[in-house]
């Protein structure tokens, strides 16, 4: 029974999987075209039938008619030899009247014949008539069916192939919005503006450091100032002299760092 139940399980998987792959490699384009062509045969078989009902319809209805036109000339035949044998029995000749009585029963019987052969016919005629009026109702309605079929096959082969330009669309819509080329730009962009930046940085560095010359140049100056006014202390020059000296050696420093410069 385990072995019994593991085959089943396998028999089912396989025949899952097979469906799967019949159902993946299912053209829709190409299913509805053998669908189409599957009918088309069925139609061309079915003229092929309808055709030989009718053949054969055809042979009863002749069968019939000879069968009618025997009667006919047997009674034709029948009334001859009767008109005959009457003139034989006026004139006296009773053989000669009683041979052709003979042939107009003889005559008789083969319409009598005839006419059961055509009667008996009739019931097959109409049901061969009614079979063939079907069958041909059957196959306008066949073939009917076949045009509304080609129809719906290139309606379904439209939508199918429009389906696919949308999925198409839809694909490159996405791989534009993965690979979006504005992410690029943002990308220089920010470049760019780590570049200002910097350059915005570079910029105030190189100002604080001209300032910071100025602020060197100044201390100098004052130095300088008090230096002069020292040595003038030490000269016995009087405080407005001093003023006057300092002056004139903050000048002369000023100047030598100017030409210096």
């Amino acid at each position: 029974m385990i072995k019994q139940s593991i085959f089943g399980r396998v028999s089912q998987l396989a025949k899952a999987n097979i469906n799967a792959i019949l159902d993946s490699a299912e053209d829709p384009q190409r299913m509805l075209d053998q669908m189409v062509r599957d009918y088309t045969n069925n139609i061309a078989e079915a003229e092929t039938a309808v055709a030989q009902t009718i053949g054969n319809l055809r042979m009863i209805q002749q069968d019939h008619r000879e069968d009618q036109e025997a009667a006919r000339d047997w009674g034709n035949k029948a009334l001859a030899a009767s008109r005959k044998a009457d003139e034989y029995r006026t004139a006296g000749n009773e053989a000669d009247a009683a041979k052709f009585d003979n042939l107009a029963k003889v005559a008789i019987q083969r319409q009598m014949q005839a006419e059961g052969e055509a009667r008996g016919a009739e019931p097959t005629i109409a049901s061969q008539e009614e079979i063939v009026a079907k069958l041909k109702s059957g196959l306008e309605a066949m073939k009917g069916k076949r045009q509304e079929l080609v129809s719906k096959r290139d309606e379904l082969v439209a939508r199918a192939k429009s389906a696919q330009a949308q999925t198409q669309v839809h694909d490159a819509i996405k791989s534009i919005d993965i690979m979006d080329p504005t992410s690029e730009v943002s990308r220089f962009e920010e470049k760019i503006r780590r570049e200002e930046a910097r350059v915005i940085g570079a910029s105030e560095l190189a100002a604080s450091s001209l300032d910071s010359q100025f602020e060197s140049l100044e201390d100098l100056g004052e130095q300088t100032e008090v230096e002069a006014r020292l040595a003038a202390l030490k000269a016995g020059k009087s405080p407005s002299a001093l003023g006057s000296a300092a002056s004139d050696a903050a000048s002369a420093t000023e100047e030598t760092t100017y030409h210096g410069a």
